[in-house]
C-alpha cells in the first residue's frame, strides 16, 4: 500500500494544491543518497516514482527496508526535529516532490485546519508503520499479499474510505506533475 495514501486521503484539494505549488520534483540518480542518518534534512519528500533502499549503520549498513512510488521520506525527521536514524538511497533513477521543510512548518502554525488535518494523518501513517514493523519482527519476515490484505481491511471505516481518496488523489497528482513536466519542456 502506497503510504502516502493515508496523507492524501486526509488532506483536501486545496492542501494538495498547496503542497504541489511550494514543492520542487528532484530527479535522484541511481546510488544516490537522498538522506544520510544523523545529518538534518530540509525536506519532507515524496517517493513519485523510482525505489529507494533503507540502511542503518548500527546493523552495519544492513538494508531494512526498500521504498517506492507512494511513499514519504523523511516524516519522522519532520515531527520531531531529529536527525534522520536511516540513510535512504536510490536503487534506481527515481524522481521525489520535495517538500521544503520551513514552509510547511510555517504553513501548519498559520493556518490550523491544515495542521489538524496533516498531523492527524501523519499520526494515521506512522501507526500503519509501527504496526507493520511490529508485525515483520514478531513473525521473522514480510507479510504475503494476503495478510497485507486483511491487514488493510482491518483498518477503521473512515480510514479505509480516506485510503481509497487518497490513491484518487495521488493519481490526480501524478498527472498534474506529468502535465507540469510537460509545459517544462515545451
Amino acid at each position: 500500500m502506497k503510504k502516502v495514501l493515508f496523507i492524501l486521503g486526509e488532506l483536501t484539494d486545496d492542501d494538495i494544491d498547496w503542497m504541489i505549488a511550494i514543492s520542487t520534483q528532484e530527479r535522484v540518480l541511481a546510488g544516490t543518497t537522498l538522506i544520510r542518518e544523523g545529518q538534518l534534512i530540509d525536506a519532507l519528500y515524496i517517493i513519485i516514482d523510482g525505489t529507494f533502499t533503507v540502511s542503518v549503520q548500527a546493523l552495519g549498513d544492513k538494508e531494512v527496508a526498500h521504498l517506492s512510488s507512494g511513499e514519504v521520506v523523511g516524516e519522522m525527521s519532520f515531527v520531531d526535529e531529529r536527525p534522520p536514524s536511516a540513510t535512504v538511497t536510490a536503487a534506481v533513477e527515481s524522481l521525489v516532490l520535495s517538500i521544503p521543510r520551513e514552509e510547511l512548518a510555517t504553513k501548519l502554525q498559520q493556518d490550523i485546519g491544515f495542521a489538524s488535518r496533516f498531523y492527524r494523518a501523519l499520526a494515521i501513517f506512522l501507526s500503519d508503520r509501527l504496526r507493520g514493523t511490529v508485525s515483520r519482527l514478531s513473525s521473522g519476515r514480510e507479510p504475503s499479499a494476503e495478510e497485507r490484505t486483511a491487514q488493510e481491511n482491518s483498518l477503521a471505516p473512515n480510514i479505509r474510505d480516506n485510503l481509497a481518496l487518497g490513491n484518487t488523489r495521488f493519481d490526480w497528482l501524478l498527472r498534474r506533475l506529468r502535465g507540469m513536466n510537460a509545459q517544462t519542456l515545451e
